[in-house]
């Protein structure tokens, strides 16, 4: 909607979508999507929000899982988000992988709303040892884009913007935003739809900070190695997710309780 009156506002995607990174299991996950629905519901308090993602899912599982339901509920405004989890299998096929990405945004745009997509950083100057799969999510950019513009499909241009590959914007993982990163993503998202009240404030880069010793660096590259890919990996070679068992954490079109308060001053970051 040009006037950015959305009232159904429905998010479809994987770990990023649900919030990882962004609160924990205990007290709740917000993540982008929360973040922008926070927003839309501050423009018009009658929004009503379902997040349909689960962690883990790759492209496939999301168009199958997630697609019908958010039909069902006959958004105006849908975020369509997946994609990583396929970067980092050892089999990838880009132009696979976008042809899920493209039949959602097929079918939601057919049924008249709105979706907005993002491209992704460049995971190789996220984590250094990523640096194989560049070319991985280099192409999937690309896809994702022309599928896009053949629906109309707004894309808010993460994948442009140096700031998005600072680790401030990254938990300890590198492969989830933390807070800072999935109020960049929301911001991301406002932007490139419209909404009153966003900016290109997101795209501005962090303060400058003094760069770590190499010793520092290969340390950290060595926790990263034992803490998170190792147990990746594990699981990968058991078969198993961290989606297992897991269903969206909301289901259904609800309004937003309580409702948002307008964003704090975060000294010139948006919020």
């Amino acid at each position: 909607m040009p006037n950015g009156e959305y009232l159904r506002y429905v998010a479809l995607g994987d770990s990023q979508t649900e919030g990882l990174g962004d609160g924990d299991d205990a007290t709740g996950l917000r993540g982008f999507a929360d973040r922008l629905a926070e927003h839309l519901a501050r423009l018009d308090p009658a929004l009503r929000y379902a997040n349909l993602a689960v962690r883990g899912r790759v492209a496939s599982q999301v168009h199958e899982e997630q697609l019908a339901p958010a039909l069902a509920m006959r958004p105006d405004l849908a975020t369509v988000v997946a994609g990583v989890n396929d970067v980092l299998r050892p089999r990838f096929d880009a132009a696979e992988v976008a042809g899920h990405l493209e039949e959602m945004f097929a079918a939601l745009t057919a049924s008249g709303a709105r979706v907005a997509t993002v491209t992704f950083p460049d995971l190789g100057r996220i984590a250094p040892l990523a640096r194989p799969l560049r070319s991985r999510v280099f192409a999937l950019n690309d896809h994702i884009r022309t599928a896009a513009a053949r629906h109309g499909v707004m894309v808010a241009e993460t994948a442009g913007y140096p700031v998005t590959t600072d680790s401030r914007l990254w938990t300890a993982d590198r492969l989830h935003a933390g807070p800072l990163g999935h109020e960049r993503i929301a911001a991301a998202l406002a932007h490139c739809l419209g909404l009153p009240g966003s900016s290109d404030a997101w795209t501005r880069p962090l303060p400058a900070r003094a760069v770590p010793p190499l010793r520092q660096v290969v340390a950290a590259e060595a926790r990263w190695v034992g803490g998170f890919l190792g147990p990746w990996l594990g699981r990968r070679l058991r078969g198993r997710s961290s989606g297992d068992s897991r269903t969206a954490k909301r289901p259904e079109l609800l309004p937003l309780t309580p409702p948002p308060v307008p964003p704090a001053d975060t000294g010139g970051h948006p919020a």
